[in-house]
């Protein structure tokens, strides 16, 4: 009965945590499940069902313990209990009685004392009744129990089926009525679930089959590119990508783990782990293939700062090329706007239109004429619309603001006898003069000779671009992002390394062989220099030259370089190289200007001496007037004579020394 009792406990207890749990279901989220409202109300109302079973239950739990348990604990720890302590106490006086009957019975026959014989007889009488009395009580005692322990048996047994019939009364009251429709709406929805299961199993079974046939090419671990594309707009992508971990000065090791993005951040989860731990945060990084020497499908990621770079290798040449369009898209920071993919695609498009290279020079020339720009104007209005009604983020990522359109890119440095753009010898500040291949020159005096700086920096020639503006660095920012994303996306790799002059007038490109200047940029002309914001090893400037792809216009040229980690060190030299310039040009002027201070001053000084000699001629004509006063007829050939010779003094003068002369007179 106890194990009945504890079992109805738990019962209830179970079942009323069951009606909870169902209750708290709709708040679980399941991986595989979704919001089922249907479901939900089904399990609310089975919920509620089951908590008026769980009272029912209690109730049950109740009774048992008031009608079962409560007789039959009452007959073992009372009345059982009282036998037990009347037996003892009859025990106790029958071993008095005992002992006072074998004091009696030593009574010496000869020697009587009736002191202790009345003492011995009283303790006899007085044992001997305690005996009695307690024996009394105890076999009464025992002739009840018999009677009791009927009724401990029954009354249990009584209360337990009361119990259930109440129980089973209540819930057939209770429950039956309500329960029956629902109870057979939810058997068939039961049912209908199995039916839809079924139906489902053999449509996943046949998908299966068809994709089994459908990727039976991506079983290969280099499936063909012209029949699966590579996806250049991706935002997010997974894979597993083999690490590059160095083990020693020269030899590493690869480890296979599974990479996925995760916002800007790089993750990567070995084989049994439970979550993937932070390889790199890939906003603002750059993203390039390498060429390693035992493996293929290689790139390199390096992190904003230039600190971090991990090398990683794809399975295929479809993964590797997503994998390096994906981080150039996280690198943008694409993936923070609306329409994440849609923007890459516009971006991406933009970028494979600028970096596009024409076979020949004759291409590259057409598509510099000014009919590309020859569009209409309502058209690239649209377009430019259509931008800025996009997010901000879209704004600050388009070409269009900053670059030109339709630019090529140039990834190496033309030299003096290969083919030039129109006006590339205007743009880069070169001379018609032959340049000697032997780096000698000549008997001609360098002009760098006399220059108060000189500064040599070893740099790799990156790329360079038309740009549209040049008022802020952003133009050099955007020109390093556009031209790093199109050495990845072409797979250029080569550099042209290159020994790089800062003097006050110029900045020379110089062949670090030969020692042949191959690119002349005009001080004067480069109106814009700046160094990468995270990574100080990229460092460009913007050259402003007159005539480009429309003749008769300014245009600028963003020129990209990479150094030894000194692209502060070079941009702080051209700063202070034009520093020198302002202050030799603020000298020049100011020496012309004392020049032309000088001579005004010279020429005031020859018309002080001619005025002095007119006076003197003046004085002389006066003097010969005097000497001829007496005659009339001579007075008027002397006035006469003065006044004409005035008249020619002051053709002589000029309207300048005419005006002087006023003022003096």
């Amino acid at each position: 009965m106890h194990r009945i009792y504890d079992a109805q406990n738990e019962l209830s207890a179970a079942t009323h945590l069951t009606s909870k749990l169902l209750k708290e279901y709709e708040k679980q989220r399941f991986p595989l499940g979704g919001d089922d409202e249907v479901m939900t109300s089904t399990l609310q109302q089975f919920a509620k069902v089951i908590d008026e079973l769980s009272s029912c239950h209690a109730v049950l739990s109740t009774q048992l313990a008031d009608a079962m348990m409560f007789p039959i604990t009452q007959f073992k720890e009372r009345d059982l209990k009282e036998i037990l302590t009347l037996k003892e106490v009859f025990q106790i006086a029958s071993n008095d009685h005992d002992a006072a009957i074998t004091r009696y019975s030593r009574l010496s026959k000869r020697r009587e004392n009736e002191k202790i014989k009345a003492e011995v007889t009283e303790d006899v009488y007085t044992s001997r009744k305690k005996q009695h009395q307690t024996m009394m009580h105890y076999f009464c005692a025992l002739n009840t129990l018999q009677y009791k322990k009927k009724i401990a048996m029954l009354e249990p047994l009584l209360g337990y089926m009361q119990a259930q019939i109440s129980f089973f009364k209540m819930g057939s009251e209770n429950l039956t009525e309500q329960l029956e429709e629902f109870l057979t709406n939810i058997g068939t929805s039961v049912q209908n679930v199995r039916r839809e299961m079924e139906c489902e199993v053999e449509n996943m079974q046949q998908t299966i089959e068809d994709l089994e046939v459908a990727s039976d090419p991506l079983y290969l671990p280099d499936p063909d590119p012209m029949k699966f594309p590579v996806h250049r707009n991706l935002t997010r992508k997974a894979g597993y990508l083999n690490a590059r971990n160095k083990t020693g000065l020269v030899s590493s090791s690869w480890e296979r783990q599974f990479y996925f993005t995760q916002g800007g951040n790089l993750m990567s989860q070995a084989r049994g782990d439970v979550a993937g731990g932070l390889v790199m945060d890939i906003d603002n990084c750059s993203v390039m293939a390498v060429d390693c020497e035992d493996r293929r499908y290689c790139f390199q990621i390096t992190s904003f700062d230039g600190k971090k770079s991990s090398i990683l290798q794809a399975e295929s040449k479809k993964d590797y090329e997503e994998w390096i369009c994906t981080i150039n898209n996280i690198s943008k920071q694409i993936y923070l706007s609306e329409n994440p993919e849609e923007i890459a695609a516009r971006v991406n498009q933009s970028a494979l239109e600028a970096v596009t290279p024409s076979p020949s020079f004759q291409q590259r020339h057409e598509s510099m004429r000014p009919t590309v720009q020859s569009r209409p104007p309502a058209a690239r209005t649209s377009s430019t619309g259509s931008l800025g009604s996009e997010s901000a983020a879209l704004s600050a990522l388009s070409l269009d603001s900053l670059v030109a359109p339709d630019t090529p890119i140039q990834f190496d440095i033309i030299s003096p006898v290969s083919e030039d753009l129109p006006g590339q010898a205007k743009s880069s500040g070169q001379s018609g003069r032959r340049t000697n291949p032997f780096g000698e020159s000549g008997g001609s005096k360098s002009e760098t000779e006399d220059s108060i700086l000189h500064q040599l920096f070893i740099v790799r020639f990156l790329g360079s671009m038309e740009v549209k503006s040049d008022e802020s660095p952003d133009v050099v920012y955007e020109t390093m992002r556009q031209i790093l994303a199109a050495r990845a996306i072409h797979n250029v790799f080569r550099m042209t390394e290159s020994h790089l002059l800062v003097t006050c007038d110029c900045l020379k490109l110089i062949d670090p062989q030969t020692q042949v200047t191959r690119l002349r940029f005009p001080l004067p002309n480069v109106v814009l220099y700046a160094t990468h914001q995270e990574n100080k090893r990229l460092f460009g400037f913007v050259l402003r030259t007159s005539g480009g792809r429309v003749e008769s216009r300014q245009t600028s040229i963003c020129y990209i370089f990479e150094s030894n980690n000194e692209g502060e060190k070079i941009c702080d030299s051209v700063g202070l190289a034009k520093q020198i310039a302002f202050h030799a040009e603020l000298d020049r002027k100011a020496s012309e200007k004392q020049k032309e201070i000088d001579r005004v001053k010279e020429k005031q000084q020859k018309e002080l001496n001619k005025q002095k000699q007119i006076e003197k001629d003046l004085e002389e004509q006066s003097r010969l007037i005097a000497a001829s006063s007496r005659s009339n007829q001579s007075s008027g050939e002397g006035q006469f004579v003065v006044l004409s010779s005035s008249q020619s003094e002051d053709s002589d003068l000029g309207e300048d020394g005419k005006k002087k002369r006023e003022s003096e007179a």
